[in-house]
C-alpha cells in the first residue's frame, strides 16, 4: 500500500462594562453588533440582547467593518488612513455533530495593524483575510485563526500595478485583478481590464481572462464571482488551474446596467447583485438563466442576504423602506417603511444606513437618527432601537447560537460520555446511542452517510502532541489506565501521526495540506465496510473515491468518527491511500482531526473531559 503522507498604528479601547461573560444558561442566542461612526473616529460595540453592554473603540478615522473568520474577528478598514485594523469579536463558535458551542468574552482590539496607501477591498475566504491596497499594488494576505488569538500574521501578493481590485484564493491557486497602464477616462487611475491566475508571489500564470471595469466579489458554493461591464466572470479551481468562464449580461435586463457588488449565498450556489440604480439582479452561475432581474421602486441603499436562509435578501431603498426579496423567486416578497427617507444624490459615502444580519432581525443604521434600528426579517416590522452617540454609519454583526456549559467561562468545554476507537484508545463525547459509540450495534443500523457529515475545516492533532501540548491528557489517562503518561503518548504518537496538517472538506471537494500547500480531489461515496476488532467491538469505515483532481490526492478516503448513521460530526479519524482494501486493514494509525476553530487548549479539554 502507498501511503499517502501530507501526511504601526494601534486600536485604543475604551470599556464600558468589562468583566469575563458568564452564562448560567446551557443554550445561548448572542450577536455582537459593531457600528463604526460616519465623522468620528470610533467604533461602538454592543451585545443585541443587552446594548448597555457596551465597548467603544477609538480609530483613526472613519471605518468600513467586515466580519471575517465566521464572525470571530472584525476587520475595520480605515481607506483615507492608511491603517487597517483588527478586534477579536470576542465571539467564537465551535461545531460539535449534533450540536454547537460558543465562547463568549469581551472584544478586545488587535495590538497590531497594517498600514499601507489606501486598503479597500476585502475577502474573507478558506481561512485567509486578503486586503487589497489600491495605491500600494499589492495585497496583504492574513491568516484569519491567527486574529482570533489576538495574534497578526500577514504575506505580501504584489500586482503588476496599483489598483482599485482584489485579489482570492482559489483552491491551491490564487487570482488577481488586472489593470492597464490606459487611465479611466476622466479619471488618473488605471483601467481595470480582467483577472489573471498568479502564484502567490504574484507571478502571473497564464492569459488575463477579459472583464472590462471588473469591481466587486463574492463566492458562494464552488464558485468565485466578479462584476463587468460586459457580465458576470465566474472562477472554479481547477487541478492545473483555474476555470474562468464570461457569463454576458442577458438580453432581456435593462440596458446600460452593469453589476459592481455581489453577495454570495452560504447554503445554495446562488449570487445577488446590484444592477443599475433600481436593480437587483439573481445570478445562478451553474445553469442557465444565469440572470433574473428585480426591479426595485427605487433607488437601492444597502442589501444583504441571509445566512440562515438564502432563499432571502433585504434591500433598503431611498424612501426609507425595506424590502424580502425572494431569491428563488426573483421578486420583491414584502415592503416596510422602517426609516425617514435618504436621497441617493450626492456623495457615494454621504451618511446613509447600512444593514446587516443579526439571526432573526435586520440591524440597521439610522446616521441622521442616532439609532441602529432592530427589524425582525420575517414581518418587517420594528423591534426596537439603540441609541447610539455620534453618527452610526456602517455596521457588521458577529455571534450565534450555541451551548455554554453551566459555570463556564471563556474557553473552558466540558463533555461526558464514553469513546472507544477501532483498536482501543478513547477519547470521549455524549454520542447518543452510548452502545453504538462504543462499538456495538446491528447490521441493520448501519445507514450510508454524505460527505458533508465531515464538511468544514480540520486541523490535525498531532501537532500539539509534538509540542507537548497533549501532555495533560497523558498525565490524565495514566492516572486510570494501565500505561504511564509516556507509554500513553508513544501510542498516541503512533496512531495521530501525520504531516498533513489541515484538511479543508466543501461540497464533493477535499483538500489536504501539507506544510501549508494544498492537494485536492473531488469525491464520491462509495460505500462502507464494517469491521470487527479484536475485543469483539466493531467500527464502521464510510468511504469514499476520488472522481477528479490532483495525481497526488489519495483514490480513497475512510472516515472513522464512531457513528454508523448520517449525523454531523466533531471530529473523525481519517485513514486514506490508493488500494482501497489494504486501506481497511490499517488499525494502528488513524490520523485525528479536530475544527479547526478550537484553540490547543480546548482540545485538551475535549480529551481530558472523559
Amino acid at each position: 500500500m502507498r501511503r499517502f503522507i501530507l501526511g504601526v498604528s494601534t486600536l485604543a479601547l475604551t470599556v464600558g462594562l468589562t468583566g469575563p461573560v458568564a452564562f448560567a444558561e446551557e443554550d445561548v442566542t448572542l450577536y455582537r453588533v459593531f457600528v463604526g461612526d460616519h465623522e468620528a473616529g470610533k467604533i461602538t460595540a454592543f451585545d443585541l440582547g443587552e446594548p448597555d453592554k457596551r465597548w467603544s473603540f477609538e480609530t483613526t478615522g472613519q471605518v468600513k467593518l467586515y466580519s471575517v473568520d465566521e464572525g470571530a474577528a472584525i476587520v475595520a478598514v480605515q481607506s483615507n488612513n492608511d491603517v487597517v485594523n483588527f478586534i477579536d469579536s470576542g465571539i467564537s463558535l465551535h461545531a460539535h455533530g449534533d450540536h454547537s458551542d460558543i465562547d463568549i468574552e469581551d472584544p478586545k482590539a488587535v495590538e497590531a495593524s497594517l498600514t499601507g496607501p489606501r486598503p479597500f477591498h476585502v475577502i474573507d475566504h478558506d481561512g485567509k483575510v486578503v486586503i487589497n491596497f489600491d495605491r500600494g499594488g499589492y495585497n496583504e494576505i492574513v491568516d484569519a485563526h491567527e486574529l482570533s488569538d489576538g495574534e497578526l500574521e500577514s504575506t505580501r501578493l504584489p500586482q503588476a500595478r496599483a489598483h482599485h481590485g482584489f485579489a482570492a484564493p482559489i483552491g491551491k491557486h490564487w487570482v488577481t485583478t488586472v489593470a492597464s497602464d490606459a487611465p479611466v477616462e476622466g479619471d488618473a487611475s488605471p483601467k481595470r481590464v480582467g483577472m489573471q491566475t498568479v502564484k502567490e508571489d504574484g507571478t502571473p500564470v497564464g492569459e488575463v481572462a477579459t472583464c472590462t471595469g471588473i469591481h466587486g466579489e463574492a463566492f458562494s458554493g464552488a464558485f468565485l464571482a466578479a462584476g463587468c461591464d460586459e457580465g458576470v466572470l465566474t472562477v472554479t479551481a481547477g487541478s492545473d488551474a483555474p476555470t474562468f468562464k464570461m457569463l454576458n449580461y442577458a438580453s432581456d435586463l435593462p440596458a446600460g446596467g452593469k453589476t459592481g457588488t455581489l453577495l454570495g449565498a452560504k447554503s445554495m450556489q446562488v449570487f445577488l447583485g446590484n444592477y443599475g440604480a433600481k436593480g437587483l439582479v439573481v445570478v445562478d452561475p451553474a445553469d442557465e438563466p444565469h440572470f433574473r432581474y428585480i426591479e426595485l421602486p427605487f433607488r437601492r441603499i444597502d442589501f444583504a442576504l441571509d445566512p440562515a436562509n438564502a432563499r432571502f435578501g433585504y434591500v433598503l431603498t431611498e424612501d426609507g423602506s425595506l424590502h424580502q426579496v425572494d431569491v428563488l423567486d426573483g421578486k420583491v416578497a414584502k415592503s416596510e417603511k422602517v426609516t425617514e427617507p435618504y436621497s441617493m444624490d450626492g456623495h457615494w459615502n454621504d451618511p446613509r444606513p447600512r444593514i446587516a444580519m443579526a439571526g432573526d432581525e435586520i440591524v440597521m443604521s439610522d446616521p441622521k437618527a442616532g439609532l441602529v434600528r432592530r427589524i425582525a426579517k420575517d414581518t418587517l416590522q420594528e423591534a426596537g432601537t439603540i441609541k447610539v452617540e455620534g453618527m452610526p454609519y456602517n455596521i457588521a454583526v458577529a455571534g450565534g447560537s450555541g451551548k455554554v456549559h453551566e459555570g463556564e467561562e471563556g474557553h473552558d468545554h466540558s463533555h461526558d460520555g464514553g469513546h472507544a476507537h477501532d483498536k482501543g484508545h478513547d477519547h470521549a463525547h455524549d454520542h447518543g446511542d452510548e452502545k453504538v459509540y462504543k462499538g456495538y450495534f446491528e447490521d441493520s443500523q448501519i445507514k450510508d452517510r454524505p460527505l458533508s457529515d465531515y464538511a468544514g475545516d480540520w486541523q490535525s492533532v498531532y501537532p500539539h502532541l509534538k509540542d507537548g501540548t497533549l501532555d495533560p491528557v497523558w498525565e490524565h489517562k495514566a492516572e486510570n489506565g494501565d500505561k504511564t503518561a509516556d507509554e500513553w503518548k508513544a501510542y498516541y504518537d503512533t496512531g495521530y501521526k501525520t504531516d498533513v496538517e489541515r484538511i479543508t472538506i466543501k461540497g464533493d471537494v477535499v483538500t489536504f495540506y501539507r506544510d501549508g500547500q494544498p492537494v485536492e480531489g473531488h469525491y464520491a461515496y462509495d460505500g462502507y465496510e464494517i469491521l470487527t476488532y479484536e475485543k469483539g467491538n466493531r467500527g464502521v469505515r464510510f468511504i469514499f473515491k476520488k472522481t477528479e483532481g490532483d495525481d497526488d490526492a489519495p483514490a480513497f478516503i475512510q472516515f472513522s468518527d464512531h457513528r454508523i448513521a448520517p449525523e454531523v460530526t466533531d471530529h473523525y479519524h481519517l485513514y486514506w491511500g490508493d488500494d482501497r482494501a489494504a486501506i481497511l486493514e490499517e488499525l494502528t494509525n488513524w490520523p485525528t482531526y479536530y475544527p479547526s476553530s478550537l484553540k490547543a487548549d480546548e482540545i485538551v479539554h475535549e480529551m481530558i473531559a472523559h
